[in-house]
Order: structure tokens, then sequence, then C-alpha cells
């Protein structure tokens, strides 16, 4: 009997190779599945389906970390699954844009966002315009809104936030420190100017008007869906 040909020892290895990668394609499906189902409060099939049409193509690499991050997150707030059903229209594009998501600080604001929309005890309701907005900014803009809806706003008087120290610092702005603001040196470089820019369009953040109708970002002032917005990403500290 003669020796196998190369061809067909070649065609062999390509039909293991094959088998391998349809294996492990389905085991991350069961396993994205099982995850998204759990949000979703679906059979196992309706998460696996999700994931074949939405997810499939999308960096496994990056849903790995975004599955093991919000499990984290649930256990960290005594949960061992979400309590609270999201509707597939705030599911979908969530899942979707954590997943692209290579910046790990700005993805952890994504598994925020999902573990909030799960936690009936986060009393937190999710919009689809929270997710846009994520999916808008980067890492720096995030960092600044940080900085900002840090401050005690709510509780002293103010006219403004000063945001000449940005991206490490910024601070509210007196009544008599307002009238001097022009003479205060601002060291704002291009790139905050323009994250500044970029938060007011979303609607995070207002900035007003130099005598020439030219934008100013010096001072800025926060906003309703701007707070609402970085709470969402937030957890709450138990």
């Amino acid at each position: 009997m003669s020796e196998p040909s190369e061809v067909l020892i070649e065609s062999a290895k390509a039909v293991q190779e094959v088998s391998k990668t349809t294996s492990n394609a389905i085991d991350a499906a069961k396993q994205a599945g099982g995850f998204i189902a759990k949000f979703i409060s679906g059979p196992l099939e309706q998460g696996m389906g999700i994931f074949e049409d939405k997810l499939r193509y999308m960096r496994w690499e990056r849903q790995v970390r975004f599955m093991q991050r919000a499990n984290e997150v649930l256990k960290e707030i005594g949960l061992t699954s979400p309590n609270k059903t999201i509707p597939l229209k705030i599911a979908i594009p969530l899942l979707q844009g954590a997943s692209i998501e290579e910046d790990d600080s700005l993805q952890d604001r994504w598994v925020n966002l999902l573990v909030n929309a799960g936690n009936a005890g986060s009393h937190i309701e999710i919009h689809r315009s929270f997710i846009e907005v994520l999916s808008q900014i980067n890492s720096l803009e995030a960092k600044i809104l940080d900085v900002l809806y840090s401050l005690p706003f709510e509780k002293v008087r103010h006219q403004g936030i000063y945001t000449g120290d940005l991206p490490n610092s910024a601070r509210l702005i007196s009544d008599d420190e307002r009238e001097n603001l022009n003479n205060i040196k601002e060291s704002l470089s291009e790139e905050v100017i323009l994250a500044l820019a970029n938060l007011a369009r979303v609607g995070c953040i207002t900035g007003g008007l130099t005598w020439g109708g030219g934008e100013s970002f010096n001072p800025v002032n926060v906003t309703v869906f701007g707070k609402a917005f970085v709470q969402a990403c937030r957890i709450k500290s138990t």
C-alpha cells in the first residue's frame, strides 16, 4: 500500500484546522450568547442570534474583556446576574459600541452603562443618546468630564467653571473673579480646546461667545444632560 500523498496529508490538516476553527467559533457564540441573554432576559438562542448577527465580526478579545469586566463589576455591587431587563434597542447598540472600543478606560464606561442598565438598584435609565455620546468622545474628553462633574457646583454659588488648568483640574469661579477673568492667563492647549468644543457639541457642557461671535470655553458650565450622562457612566460606591 503506497504512502499517503502530500496532497492528502495537507488536505487532512486543512480539515482539522477548519474543524478546530468551527469549534472555537461555536464556543465563542455560546459564551457571548449566554452573556447577552442574561441582560435581555432571553433564551441562549436569542443571545447567540444577536452575537451572530451583530457582533460576530468584531474583535473577540475586546468582547472578552468587556464581558469579564461586566461580571467583575456586577460582583462588586453584590449581584451575580443582572436583575433588570435591557430593551433590545438599548442593548444591541450598547454591545456594539463596547465591542469596538479599544481604550480600556473608555470600555470601562461602556461596562458601567451596561451594568447600570441591568441593575434595578441603580435607578438609572439608560437612553440611546448616552450610547451615542459615549461613542463620540475620546479618553481626554472623558477625563475632562470627570474633572468638571466632580466639582461641587450644586452646593456653591459660582459664575461658571475656570478651565485654564484642564485637563488635570478645574475650579469654580467666584462672583468677584468673574469680573477679572479676562485678565487671568489661560493655558488651554489646542487639544483641550477641541475636546471642550466636542463636549459642547454633544450637550455635556455649555460655553460662551466672544465679542466677535466666536466660541469661548473659559468659563464653561455643566448641563442637565451632561450630569445624567456622567452618572450613567459611573457605578455608585456601596
